[in-house]
């Protein structure tokens, strides 16, 4: 694992800071009637006017500035020119990579008013996340936010996606260690102070289970059900776990 400096933390502050920004344009723009495609722009232009390049674009070949989730994809889909409709719920994934460092947060949206049950999970999903921000402390393991964030998704039986994980994060955007949002107490990898996790519980309303779509990239739920996700980029400190990815 990549144990960062106080010098190295504080770039990284500053790259969460570019990501939290895009998140707050996107925001206050997404609404029935906009693209993705758009976003996608909005995202880019935004990045490069901080001196910061997207992560995502180009690498391992994908092809845009953002990750898009609409509806029963999971992860990892593209932008696109059909325009949003009322009732979606979509996930917007954005990196930033500033001055030899990422920064990395997904959030999910709604597109207008969306169903009440898609509301709660939506709830349920973001308050995973904070409870399993909670338990990035040092002497901790990663099996104790896994457990954490799955115990939650348990008790309101929510499907928790198993094959897609958090990371570390650094200079590489997806280092050691893997973080799976599902786990047992006291397993995994020791939690040390300087260690940034990228912690991205995804929670469905029925199967967890996921399929790849023939583009190698867009995940969807086997049985079409939605699927929403809440990620911050979080640092391991001795004052405890600091979100890198907010304003």
């Amino acid at each position: 694992m990549n144990l960062k400096s106080k010098q190295e933390l504080q770039i990284m502050r500053e790259a969460g800071r570019i990501v939290a920004e895009c998140h707050a344009l996107i925001a206050e723009r997404i609404k029935p009637g906009v693209s993705t495609d758009t976003l996608d722009v909005l995202v880019e232009n935004h990045i490069r006017s901080r001196g910061a390049v997207p992560s995502f674009k180009g690498h391992h070949g994908f092809t845009a500035s953002i990750c898009v989730a609409k509806n029963d994809v999971i992860c990892h889909g593209f932008p696109s020119k059909e325009p949003l409709q009322e009732g979606d719920v979509v996930t917007i994934d954005i990196g930033a990579f500033y001055q030899g460092f990422h920064g990395d947060s997904g959030w999910t949206y709604a597109v207008g008013r969306v169903a009440p049950e898609i509301s709660k999970l939506m709830e349920v999903c973001h308050q995973s996340l904070f409870q399993g921000i909670a338990q990035a402390i040092e002497g901790n393991r990663v099996g104790d936010i896994g457990y954490t964030i799955d115990t939650i998704a348990k008790q309101h039986g929510y499907g928790n996606v198993r094959d897609f994980t958090g990371h570390g994060l650094g200079a590489e955007l997806w280092e050691e260690p893997p973080v799976p949002h599902f786990g047992r107490q006291g397993t995994g990898p020791l939690i040390k102070n300087g260690l940034v996790l990228a912690i991205e519980p995804m929670f469905t309303l029925g199967d967890w289970r996921a399929f790849l779509e023939m583009d190698g990239w867009t995940a969807r739920t086997v049985d079409q059900s939605i699927c929403v996700q809440y990620e911050h980029s979080v640092a391991v400190t001795e004052n405890g776990p600091e979100i890198l990815t907010k304003l």
